[in-house]
């Protein structure tokens, strides 16, 4: 009787399962499906305003329309290859790729478009001063802006901003470049190379399967480009504040700030003095530095970190605006502060148009702006007080405020967007584990949490309820004269009967508003300068230049509006259509 022998089955032939992830020591694993995902959205949006450049260089530069066709098909082979290579090497291959196209058509934009706005025109303005030994700040260039012409910022006081209102790091880089390029292109040059060196340096700093979303972040979405072709100084903020916000919960540690610490506190006092958005985001970093060092290392030692950090950024900002303070300390200063103090014309996506463009106006104005600083208080405080759970949202709440403020435009929020991506990859909510928070007595619990939260906030909402609902100061009735130009329907004056509903005596400015922007000032022809209390007064305005068309159609229309400068407040009334035989 013979024993049954059994095989065993060869095992090591057996394939593996299909859906089983390789083994993470395995050389040169496949890619992560969201990290092809990335690739892939990050080249998709390289598409975005390239035709309209690749246009205008037909018309203007063909040879940099070649450039942006050999990027069509550079364009197409990333997307091909994200989706085909098989490991993680060529699929970070692929990614330097897509940066590589990227770089180029930024380059090509600048090529293309490099004229620059208000604040580029400011800016190679104050280089020109600079270069020449002559003031920067306290002087007021209106001739620039007929020369070049771009727009203006109006004031609620009913003049304009003529002045450099920016610290001068930009300027000072725009310098030598203007010695050599003569021209605004000075001034756009500085902040696109240095969003193209944010970019980079940005792409390297972060971990492989996020390097393509700084690419699609910082260039392919397009409004960055844009905004450093206008010249902004913001963009020169941004770019010194990308190695300040990587990682940077591991500043100090060990109570050591190190050659890293050091850089990024340097790089922080750099972006205050380039522009003023990094005035915002500096408290936060710094509270929120302080409580993790201090959940590190105890209150001295953290608090002996942070003040180095503090001191070198300090020291930084002070070496760049030395020259300036000196030079004329009252110029410098009130020319740094201009944009916090100037109470510039309404503008914006914020709440502020609820007052401007939804309803007559509002007597009260100037509660959006003490609800916008209220809420930058208790967004700090709410930093403070639960930085564990606040703590890796630190570079995306200081732009909260802006939402509340009377100039709430989307700039103030996108221009820094490439800092929460870089927040969301490198600062995960574990760093914040062990970090410090004040004990609150017999505040336990979230539903209490909450209610503290809350109560942080409510000030603000406060002011912004009482903006809103204020009506508005004056009951104006329009009594307007058509007249056609060729084609154009419009207006040449307005007799405007205007009654003070306040107690307070008021210094009504008037323009015209179709859509969002406001016109330039119509000149009084008649009427008093000031409208005394519960006063009635009969104005005639005149537009610039006489006539002023009007948007035909069934649109929303064209309104007159009146604001002031103290207290500021607007009042909003519609002008009334042409009469049918002048359509």
């Amino acid at each position: 009787m013979g024993v049954e022998t059994r095989r065993r089955p060869a095992t090591h032939l057996a394939a593996p399962p299909p859906n089983r992830a390789p083994a993470l020591g395995a050389p040169d694993a496949g890619p992560q499906q969201w990290h092809r995902g990335m690739t892939l959205v990050a080249t998709i949006s390289l598409f975005i305003g390239t035709r309209a450049a690749w246009t205008t260089a037909m018309a203007s530069r063909p040879a940099v329309a070649g450039v942006i066709s050999v990027c069509y098909a550079a364009i197409l082979g990333c997307a091909v290859l994200c989706l085909l290579v098989r490991g993680r090497r060529a699929l970070t291959r692929v990614d330097a790729a897509v940066l590589a196209t990227a770089v180029t058509l930024v380059i090509c934009g600048w090529l293309l478009d490099h004229a620059g706005s208000d604040e580029g025109v400011l800016t190679v303005q104050a280089a020109s001063q600079i270069l020449h030994g002559q003031p920067v700040y306290g002087r007021s260039w209106p001739w620039l802006f007929a020369l070049h012409g771009v727009g203006i910022t109006k004031t609620m006081s009913g003049g304009a901003d003529y002045t450099y209102g920016y610290p001068p790091l930009t300027a000072l880089l725009a310098a030598p470049v203007y010695a050599v390029l003569h021209s605004t292109a000075a001034a756009t040059l500085v902040p696109t190379v240095a969003l193209l060196a944010a970019s980079v340096l940005l792409w390297f700093l972060l971990p492989a399967p996020w390097r393509s979303a700084a690419t699609a972040v910082c260039l392919g979405f397009g409004f960055l480009p844009h905004y450093a072709y206008s010249g902004y100084p913001a963009i020169t903020a941004l770019a010194l504040l990308v190695p300040v916000v990587v990682r940077w919960p591991r500043t100090g540690e060990g109570g050591h700030l190190g050659p890293r610490g050091v850089l990024r506190a340097a790089c922080l006092g750099a972006a205050c003095a380039a522009q003023q958005l990094a005035w915002f985001l500096a408290p936060f970093l710094l509270i929120g530095l302080y409580a993790v060092r201090r959940g590190e290392l105890g209150p001295r030692r953290a608090l002996a970190v942070t003040a180095r950090y503090t001191a070198t950024a300090a020291l930084t900002w002070s070496a760049a605006n030395a020259y300036f303070a000196v030079q004329d300390f009252p110029a410098w200063l009130n020319g740094i502060l201009l944009p916090l103090e100037q109470k510039a014309i309404l503008h914006g996506q914020g709440v502020m148009g609820i007052s401007y463009y939804f309803t007559d106006g509002s007597s009260r104005l100037d509660y959006y702006s003490y609800g916008s600083q209220l809420l930058l208080l208790g967004l700090l405080a709410a930093a403070l007080l639960f930085v564990r759970r606040l703590g890796p949202a630190l570079t995306v709440l200081p732009w909260l405020a802006f939402y509340l403020a009377t100039r709430s435009q989307d700039g103030y929020f996108l221009m820094m967007t490439p800092l929460w991506l870089a927040a969301a990859a490198t600062v995960p909510a574990t760093a914040f584990a062990t970090a410090w928070q004040p004990r609150l007595p017999r505040i336990t619990g979230r539903r209490a949490r909450t209610a503290v939260a809350a109560g942080l906030l409510a000030p603000a909402l406060a002011c912004v309820v009482i903006a809103a609902a204020s009506p508005p100061p004056l009951r104006m009735s329009l009594a307007p004269r058509f007249a056609r130009h060729g084609s154009h329907v419009g207006v040449t004056t307005i007799d405007v009967r205007a009654v003070n509903t306040t107690g307070t005596a008021l210094e009504p400015h008037f323009a015209s508003r179709t859509g969002q922007g406001a016109s330039n000032w119509w000149t009084i022809a008649s009427g008093p300068a000031v409208l005394a209390a519960h006063a009635t007064a009969d104005y005639r305005v005149e537009p610039q230049g006489g006539f002023r068309a009007m948007p035909g159609g069934h649109g929303p229309g064209s309104y007159l509006i009146a604001v002031t400068g103290t207290p500021m407040t607007i009042t909003s009334a519609r002008i009334p259509a042409a009469t049918p035989a002048l359509r």
